[in-house]
């Protein structure tokens, strides 16, 4: 009688055909490979003085911001006065071709107010970006600095 078909890849005995343990003999391939003497102090403190200048940037962005919420309500609030003004003076015009004239002259006061806002806190803006971006310049070359001293000399730690 014969023996019912059956698949080889389920009877086969895998772990016969790699020994893991022998291909990869980690002490051999490890013992060439020598790892320079490293300062992880002076790391640690370049990467302490990184958050810190990362945590001042932070802090000016979020002073900044809040600088300029609180001028745009203040805008706000000048504006609706004004608002409020231009719209009384204009209903106590006697005439249609006054009031046309004072809502011409309103328009083009408003036009010009909103302009030099705009340019006022664009210069804010970018004076806050400017000083941001100085710290982390300032950083970026500290620790390039930093880097080649602790590349030079791996004992010696970088002054604080």
């Amino acid at each position: 009688m014969s023996k019912p078909a059956s698949n080889p890849f389920f009877e086969a005995d895998f772990s016969k055909l790699m020994d893991v343990s022998k291909m990869m003999d980690m002490s051999k391939m490890m013992g060439e490979f020598k790892m320079p003497a490293f300062n992880f102090e002076a790391l640690m403190n370049a990467q302490r003085k990184n958050i810190e200048a990362l945590t001042a940037v932070n802090q000016a962005a979020f002073e900044s911001i809040q600088s300029l919420a609180r001028r745009q309500a203040e805008l706000v609030r000048q504006g609706l006065e004004e608002t409020t003004g231009m719209m009384n003076a204009m209903m106590s015009s006697p005439s249609p071709e006054d009031k046309v004239l004072r809502q011409a002259e309103a328009s083009k006061a408003a036009v010009e107010k909103c302009m030099a806002n705009a340019r006022d806190i664009t210069e804010t803006l970018t004076k806050c970006n400017a000083q941001a971006m100085e710290t982390v310049s300032n950083r970026l070359n500290e620790g390039l600095e930093e880097l080649r001293d602790i590349i030079k000399t791996p004992g010696r730690a970088v002054a604080a």
